[in-house]
């Protein structure tokens, strides 16, 4: 039982450090963050994965996958390949808890986020984004942000 109020603690305190945010403000971050033409990705299609991803929420946790694994953060970060969640094997390619991609702080998801856009799938490792921005105008997801 005590294990059980620890673990909905944590949730509370990540919930409570975790924002959904607007295109504008994610497609600011991405732009400091070196994101707007990184691996020839435009800023538009980073903004467009997100949104499909997450919602642009900072604390989505995705159900779980069909091999167990789980899906954290803005750009919805898999733990089987990117991070580790403590719940099966994880090849932790970024080198971090998943935990990490639900605070606010999303520059720990934007450099796992550079990692996963340069391994071959490259964009395509984000289904949201195959499905919904791939090969569109995305144009809409950087109009009218003052960058």
């Amino acid at each position: 039982m005590k294990v059980l109020a620890l673990a909905l603690l944590c949730l509370l305190i990540a919930a409570n450090e975790a924002i959904i945010m607007n295109k504008c403000q994610l497609a600011k971050a991405l732009k400091q963050n070196g994101m707007s033409g990184y691996q020839r990705v435009s800023l538009d299609n980073w903004v467009c994965m997100a949104f499909y991803e997450s919602r642009f929420n900072t604390a989505a946790v995705g159900p779980p996958n069909s091999d167990g694994s789980r899906d954290y953060g803005i750009f919805q970060i898999n733990s089987r390949y990117w991070c580790t969640n403590g719940q099966g094997p994880s090849a932790n390619g970024c080198r971090t808890s998943c935990n990490n991609f639900l605070t606010n702080d999303i520059t720990d998801d934007i450099n796992c986020a550079k990692k996963v856009v340069s391994d071959p799938n490259g964009m395509d490792a984000w289904v949201g984004w195959s499905n919904n921005c791939k090969g569109r105008d995305v144009s809409q997801w950087t109009r009218g942000c003052q960058l």
